[in-house]
């Protein structure tokens, strides 16, 4: 089945990238929709907005990136019965804003790498990639613009409160993990809970947007719209503790994002540190937040941090914490959906992006 999510993923890829182009183009020009549906009252500088937009947007999404938030979208749609692709322009929203909360995070990490290449703050300056960035929480908006007459009122204000309280919520978790890696609050007491409400807010924001917003578009009751956010939510913590997890075991993932370790280097607290903290000896539990707050390169120094976090089974812990978040949340969806492939492929698509190795 893993196989089936990818073939699915490649093949929704370039169609997903072909409607981003709709609304936020690879050049600027003067009869771009952008100013079809938000007419400049004077003249537009579209050498500046190429330099400064369209040229670093597009070449961070065209590093890739598995789209996998909009294909969760469509996959939503079509379990209720309706056809994707005539949703497929509001597919684009949770993906882009998604793209754009990364290059921003990237400043506020002083990351070196984002998918193999330097990260964008690095080549083109703080002053674009900031503005990029947050250019990109808005521009799929214009999807809203475009289709208003076809979106029914109700269905309208829903789809602006899913997005505000989306924004507000990846601020929040985006805030409550940069205090802990900083030092500003007290990191070695974060709770289990604490974590996974971080991990709601920062990676499972958008994951729940999708698929709310898809399932208000096919008008879904209110009680399956808030089942399938919570899914979506979950399916996004599992992947951010998969991330967490490859970040530790090498190969490719850890090659794309400049070694492995770089979350022991940033002084995270991951589920692994987490449960190693509540779990191991004075003597380790103070070694291994040594070693977290050097905020080190030295591989010895993360690797002995890693083997410390393997002595207390945190690794396999986290591994079966994040299927059973998502496990949880589908008995929940299960019995409202009818069945269909897109149904079939709802929970084959959660297990894949928490067992994938890249």
């Amino acid at each position: 089945m893993g196989v089936r999510i990818e073939e699915f993923l490649r093949e929704m890829a370039p169609i997903i990238d072909r409607a981003i182009e709709r609304y936020v183009p690879r050049r600027f020009r003067r009869d771009s929709l952008l100013f079809q549906l938000n007419p400049p009252s004077r003249e537009v500088s579209l050498e500046a907005l190429n330099k400064a937009l369209a040229e670093p947007i597009w070449e961070f999404l065209d590093r890739g990136g598995k789209r996998w938030r909009p294909s969760l979208f469509l996959l939503v749609c079509e379990a209720l019965g309706k056809d994707p692709m005539k949703f497929l322009d509001f597919a684009i929203i949770p993906e882009v804003i998604h793209n754009g909360t990364l290059m921003v995070d990237d400043v506020e990490d002083q990351s070196t790498l984002r998918r193999g290449r330097p990260c964008t703050y690095l080549l083109y300056g703080l002053d674009i990639a900031i503005n990029a960035g947050n250019a990109m929480y808005y521009l799929p908006l214009l999807t809203l613009l475009r289709h208003r007459d076809e979106i029914p009122p109700t269905q309208a204000v829903r789809l602006y409160e899913i997005y505000v309280r989306a924004m507000i919520n990846l601020s929040l978790g985006q805030g409550m993990d940069i205090a802990w890696h900083r030092g500003l609050a007290n990191a070695d007491e974060v709770t289990e809970e604490q974590y996974l409400q971080m991990c709601a807010y920062k990676t499972g924001t958008l994951a729940r947007l999708a698929a709310e917003m898809a399932a208000v578009l096919s008008g879904a009751s209110d009680e399956l719209v808030e089942r399938l956010g919570r899914f979506a939510e979950s399916i996004g913590v599992a992947f951010q503790i998969q991330d967490d997890l490859l970040d530790l075991t090498g190969g490719e993932f850890s090659k794309r994002k400049g070694g492995v370790g770089r979350d022991i280097t940033e002084g995270k607290r991951t589920l692994m540190v987490i449960h190693t903290l509540q779990h191991a000896t004075p003597e380790d539990r103070e070694r291994l937040i040594q070693i977290l707050n050097m905020h080190t390169d030295d591989q010895a120094l993360i690797q002995e941090a890693i083997q410390i976090m393997k002595k207390y089974g945190s690794i396999e812990y986290a591994r079966r914490r994040a299927r059973s978040l998502v496990e949880e949340s589908w008995r929940e969806v299960e019995p409202l959906l009818p069945p269909s492939r897109a149904k079939s492929l709802l929970m084959a698509f959660a297990t894949y992006l928490i067992e994938r190795r890249i």
